[in-house]
C-alpha cells in the first residue's frame, strides 16, 4: 500500500480535479472571469471586454448556456456581469433566471460586450476580462490562466490586487504529485474504502443528468435517447447498449444546456461524464460490489488526470481520448483483470483514437463520447484476452507510461497546427 502522505496527496489532487460543474466549462470559466472583474469593479458594469487564447474561443462558440436557450460566448459574458458569482466556482452561472436572460440580451444588443482572440496568450487555457463602468474611467480586471479556475491576476483602476507570474505554460505550474499508471493503480485498488468514498458523488451527479435526458425527449442531436430507444435493435438489450445510451445523454442535456450539474474531470463536464457513466452502468449491469464500483471510479478518474498532467488542460485532441481511455482501464479492473490488463486497455485504446481532433465543445459532441465509450469497452475486452498493440505498431511503447507520453506529446504539441486550422475554418463560419 502506497504511504499515508502520498495517499494524503493523490486525494487533494483528485479533490481538486473532480469538481462539480454547471455548463460547458470554457464558457463558464469566461463567465466566471467575467464575475470576479465585475466584482472587482464594485459596481454594475456598463461594458465588458475579454480577450481569449484560441482553445477558448474554439471551445465556447457552438454550446448551450444552461437557463438560457442560447449559444456561445455573448451571453455568458453578459450573465457573468449581471448574475454571476466568483465564489461559486464553475458553478457561477447558478443563479441565472429569465430577467437576467432579458438583461443579458439587452446588453449584447447594445453592443456592451467585446470579444476578441489574443493569439500571444501565455497558455492554452486563457482569459482576461474587464468590467468598465458608465464613464469607462473605472475598471475591475481579472485573468484566468492554466485552469478553468485558476485566477493569476485581479486589478482595479490600475492598482494590481493579486498577481501570479505566469510567463510561458500555465499548464502544470501548481506543485503536483507526479503520478504513474502503477501508482494510479495501487492507489485505486489498495487504499482503504474509506478514503475513496467521496467518488460516489460523481456518479449522483452524472447520472442524474443521464437520465434527465433519456426520460424526455432528448436534447441537442438525442444521441442517447436515439440508442436507448431505436438502438435496441442494433444492439439489443446489452450492457454496451445502456453504457453508450447513459453516457451519449448526458453529454446531450449538458451541450444542449440544460441546467444541470455534472461533475467535471480536470475542467472538463464531457470528460467526467465519459469516465464515470460507461462505469457506473457497468458495475450495474455485473451486480459489482461497493468496493468494486469505487475503486473502479477511482481508478478512472485518477487515469485521466494522470494523462491531463502532460497533456494540459486543452489541446487539439478530442477530451473523449483521455476520459475513454480511464474508463476502459477501470472496465478491465471490473472485469477481473490486474495491474496488466490495464496497461493492455490503455496501449489499445493509445492505438485506437490518438488523433481525433477537438473542433469546440457543442451537441455533436455526444457522437464522439459514444465512439470513445465503444472503443473503451472493445479495448478492455481485448485486454482481458490478453490481446495487446504491440511496441512494433504505430506510438505504442512496451512501457505504457512512454506510451501516454506519446500520446499526449501529439496532442500537446504536433497538433498544434491543427488546432490553428480548426479554429480558421470554424470562424470563417
Amino acid at each position: 500500500m502506497l504511504d499515508e502522505n502520498t495517499r494524503r496527496e493523490i486525494k487533494s489532487l483528485i479533490m481538486r480535479e473532480v469538481v462539480p460543474a454547471i455548463g460547458c466549462t470554457e464558457p463558464v470559466a469566461v463567465a466566471l472571469a467575467v464575475a470576479k472583474a465585475s466584482e472587482t469593479l464594485d459596481t454594475a458594469p456598463a461594458r465588458i471586454e475579454v480577450a481569449l487564447s484560441g482553445n477558448i474561443l474554439k471551445n465556447a462558440m457552438g454550446v448551450g448556456i444552461p437557463g438560457t436557450g442560447m449559444i456561445g460566448l455573448p451571453i455568458a459574458i453578459a450573465l457573468g456581469a449581471i448574475t454571476g458569482k466568483s465564489e461559486y466556482g464553475l458553478e457561477v452561472l447558478r443563479d441565472v433566471d429569465d430577467n437576467a436572460v432579458d438583461l443579458g440580451k439587452k446588453m449584447i444588443s447594445e453592443e456592451r460586450v467585446e470579444i476578441s482572440h489574443y493569439p500571444e496568450a501565455p497558455d492554452k487555457l486563457y482569459i482576461s476580462a474587464i468590467a468598465r463602468d458608465e464613464s469607462g474611467g473605472h475598471f475591475g480586471k481579472a485573468v484566468i490562466c492554466g485552469g478553468h479556475t485558476r485566477f493569476v491576476h485581479i486589478e482595479k483602476d490600475s492598482e494590481v490586487l493579486f498577481h501570479e507570474d505566469f510567463a510561458g505554460e500555465c499548464d502544470g505550474a501548481d506543485e503536483e504529485i507526479a503520478l504513474t499508471l502503477h501508482t494510479v493503480w495501487r492507489y485505486a485498488v489498495e487504499s482503504p474504502l474509506d478514503e475513496l468514498i467521496f467518488i460516489r458523488e460523481a456518479e449522483r451527479l452524472n447520472r442524474a443528468a443521464a437520465e434527465r435526458a433519456l426520460k424526455g425527449q432528448g436534447f441537442g442531436h438525442k444521441v442517447g435517447r436515439i440508442i436507448a430507444t431505436a438502438g435496441k435493435s442494433m444492439y439489443g438489450d446489452t450492457p454496451a447498449r445502456h453504457m453508450l445510451a447513459m453516457t451519449a445523454g448526458a453529454c446531450d442535456a449538458r451541450m444542449a444546456g440544460e441546467p444541470v450539474a455534472v461533475m467535471s474531470n480536470s475542467g472538463s463536464g464531457n470528460q467526467g461524464i465519459t469516465i464515470t457513466l460507461p462505469v457506473v452502468t457497468y458495475a450495474e449491469e455485473i451486480n459489482a460490489s461497493e468496493e468494486q464500483t469505487v475503486r473502479a471510479l477511482v481508478l478512472a478518474h485518477l487515469t485521466s488526470i494522470y494523462i491531463k498532467q502532460s497533456l494540459g488542460r486543452l489541446s487539439a485532441l478530442c477530451g473523449c481520448v483521455v476520459a475513454a481511455t480511464g474508463a476502459s482501464i477501470a472496465l478491465t479492473y471490473l472485469m477481473g483483470g490486474d495491474f496488466t490488463h490495464g496497461t493492455y486497455a490503455v496501449k489499445n485504446m493509445v492505438a485506437t483514437l490518438t488523433g481525433m481532433i477537438c473542433d469546440g465543445a457543442k451537441p455533436a459532441c455526444a457522437l464522439k463520447i459514444m465512439s470513445g465509450v465503444n472503443t473503451a469497452l472493445v479495448s478492455a475486452l481485448m485486454a482481458m484476452n490478453d490481446e495487446c498493440v504491440s511496441s512494433a505498431e504505430g506510438i505504442v511503447d512496451d512501457d505504457v507510461d512512454v506510451t501516454v507520453r506519446n500520446l499526449t506529446a501529439i496532442g500537446r504539441e504536433a497538433m498544434n497546427e491543427t488546432d490553428l486550422m480548426v479554429l480558421k475554418i470554424m470562424s470563417d463560419h
